[in-house]
């Protein structure tokens, strides 16, 4: 006749065999919480409304008359400035709002062409670039910068602070500002000191004047 020898209680030999199953619905458990929470921190501020809209400035010195334009081609409420007098070269770029630097580097490729050499081979995107959050789902866009930004990520910089110089880096054909706002996900209209520019597509060429009221406060 043969005996079964069972060793240890057998309570005691089913809960061993449940501890790993436990814990590893703990961690289950904890990993969706952790994931739902990310979610919801991402998700969340993206489902708010935007903000008003700032004050935005021109981004150019104070009492300078800038042409601002677009052609066909160029994309609905994209903005090019130019300056009506003196030397674009070099020209400093302002903030036209206060705000968080978010992108301070190169996008696409910068190409060849400077004061000494503006006929060089053009570059890919926007060459030079700053990106700056002023809250409330709103930043602008600054491309075409002449050489690396004076402002590096996540510096604050108040409205009229100089981030750059006027340049012709990536897919520009001359020196200027390739400039933008935009409201969460999508471009807007510009508006400056709390006017429309008027560029609100690229259908057919439009150029505007304006005077810059990006000047020193007190």
């Amino acid at each position: 006749m043969l005996w079964t020898v069972t060793t240890g209680h057998p309570s005691r030999f089913r809960h061993r065999r449940r501890g790993p199953r436990r814990t590893l619905r703990l961690v289950l458990v904890l990993g969706a919480v952790a994931a739902l929470v990310a979610i919801a921190v991402v998700v969340v501020p993206l489902l708010r409304p935007a903000g008003p809209r700032p004050l935005f400035q021109l981004p150019v010195a104070c009492g300078e008359t800038w042409q601002l334009g677009t052609y066909p081609g160029h994309d609905d409420y994209d903005v090019d400035l130019f300056p009506t007098e003196g030397e674009a070269w070099g020209r400093p770029v302002l903030a036209s709002y206060a705000g968080t630097v978010t992108v301070a580097g190169i996008n696409g490729s910068l190409g060849g062409r400077t004061p000494e050499n503006p006929e060089g081979p053009r570059g890919r995107g926007g060459g030079y670039w700053v990106k700056i959050d002023h809250g409330g789902k709103w930043e602008t866009q600054y491309l075409h910068l002449l050489e690396p930004p004076l402002v590096r990520v996540g510096q604050q910089v108040a409205q009229g602070d100089q981030i750059g110089r006027l340049g012709s880096t990536g897919n520009s054909g001359a020196p200027h500002l390739h400039y933008e706002q935009r409201r969460g996900w999508e471009k807007v209209e510009t508006y400056f000191d709390g006017s429309a520019s008027g560029i609100t597509n690229d259908d057919t060429e439009y150029t505007v004047r304006r005077q810059s009221n990006n000047c020193p406060t007190g």
